[in-house]
């Protein structure tokens, strides 16, 4: 089943490879319009999949990031609306030159070719995935997590009808429309039909497409996110950002997990971050020092870290408070602890802050704001496939540049090398 599924995304890619930008931008506008216009149908499919996972026992943070409301379908819909406006990197001449016998060459861009996805819990990641695929020319095998099979089955059918009435070939978006897990084995074997491999899931999921893949893995997405204020920083400013980051969607990868503040301030601040978190149902993590800051926390407010919070990806409403000396202790506190994701520095110091960004090597780096900004629309991307917090190909949000790839082109006058 999945060869033949692999085998009509790459027919359908190199179909894709020739479309001009007006014929995939077509698509993306009838895509958005069927969303909007299909609203009841995708809600109730996706209220199906709620209700298993209500019965599954789904953590709240899952059953947040399966949910879909008219809202978030206006944003996706809004989404791909983005994308139809961005400049289509394919075809993209850069690094031209001309050589002493004449030659001259430059490098284009052109699609990555057949992409594979394998997701939990979101999906509206099926709608970006299909959306950058779509607008790079790529085809793209789809694996959502049973947790989405029906709101999948409902988007996927509408990406379909929206490709086939622009002309375009609909067997370029493949859906793996099973759970089976040994699916997953089998596709990541699957190297001769497949270019590129992009798990989106938990560190178990990471690892095994790492260990068992003979395609390219990009892995992402893992954020345990820090921010740190500095003994410099205006600490009614940060107040706000801190809450942002962790309040705003606390299910994400880029939402908060540890605050670290420096020993100078810590006394003074870290009352005041209890106690406006709280108001947001915000329960914390505190190391010996952060706790004796705090003096007498309420035991169900604050308890104290155990060996595996500093670790730990929350994707709740859940923080870890932590003192440290210093520049120096924090970054390291990063180093040792991060995922490479999302970390940021509170300080009014541009030594301190530019010290940091050469520091900590994460994907997205901070200066004065909220983690919760590493996303492919707010940076103008349109929307992502994945973050990815790896260093090759692509770091960060991935949109349409990074499901590109470019060859050499060549062109002479009946040149011949002497």
């Amino acid at each position: 089943m999945l060869i033949e599924m692999a085998k009509e995304a790459r027919k359908a890619a190199r179909q894709l490879a020739r479309a001009t930008e007006d014929q995939k931008n077509a698509a993306l506008l009838k895509l958005a319009d069927l969303l909007e216009a299909n609203q009841e149908p995708i809600l109730a499919a996706n209220e199906t999949d709620l209700a298993e996972g209500r019965t599954a026992g789904l953590s709240e943070a899952l059953l947040d990031r399966l949910a879909l409301t008219p809202k978030r379908l206006s944003g996706i819909a809004g989404d791909l609306r983005n994308v139809v406006g961005l400049p289509d990197p394919v075809g993209e001449v850069f690094e031209e030159t001309t050589r002493p016998n004449g030659l001259k060459i430059h490098k284009q861009r052109v699609p990555l070719g057949v992409i594979a996805v394998i997701y939990e819990a979101r999906p509206n990641v099926t709608i970006d995935i299909a959306g950058l695929a779509l607008k790079t020319g790529n085809a793209v095998m789809l694996r959502g997590g049973k947790e989405t099979i029906h709101s999948n089955r409902a988007l996927v059918a509408l990406i379909k009808q929206a490709l086939e009435e622009c002309g375009l070939p609909p067997g370029a978006v493949q859906f793996i429309d099973s759970p089976d897990r040994a699916l997953v084995g089998e596709l990541l074997k699957m190297y001769e039909w497949i270019d590129m491999l992009i798990p989106r899931g938990g560190a178990g999921l990471h690892k095994f497409c790492r260990e068992n893949s003979t395609i390219p893995v990009i892995t992402g997405g893992i954020g345990v996110c820090h921010l740190y204020v500095d003994a410099g920083a205006d600490l009614n400013a940060a107040l706000p950002v801190i809450q942002n980051a962790k309040v705003q969607r606390p299910s994400v990868c880029n939402a908060l997990d540890t605050l670290l503040v420096n020993k100078a301030v810590a006394e003074a601040f870290l009352p005041r971050v209890v106690e406006r978190l709280a108001q947001d149902g915000v329960t914390f993590r505190a190391e010996p020092r952060a706790l004796a800051a705090l003096k007498e926390p309420e035991a169900a407010l604050v308890q104290p870290a155990g060996p595996d919070d500093f670790t730990t990806e929350w994707l709740a409403l859940i923080l870890g408070l932590k003192v440290v000396d210093d520049l120096d202790t924090a970054i390291d506190h990063i180093v040792e602890n991060g995922t490479g994701h999302s970390d940021g520095i509170l300080t009014q110091t541009d030594e301190n802050a530019q010290r940091f960004v050469a520091e900590v090597d994460s994907a997205a780096v901070y200066v004065n704001a909220s983690t919760r900004f590493t996303d492919g629309a707010q940076f103008g991307l349109g929307a992502e496939v994945a973050v990815s917090t790896q260093r090759l190909h692509a770091r960060g949000p991935m949109a349409l540049k990074e499901l590109t790839t470019y060859k050499w082109v060549v062109v002479g006058d009946n040149t011949v090398r002497a």
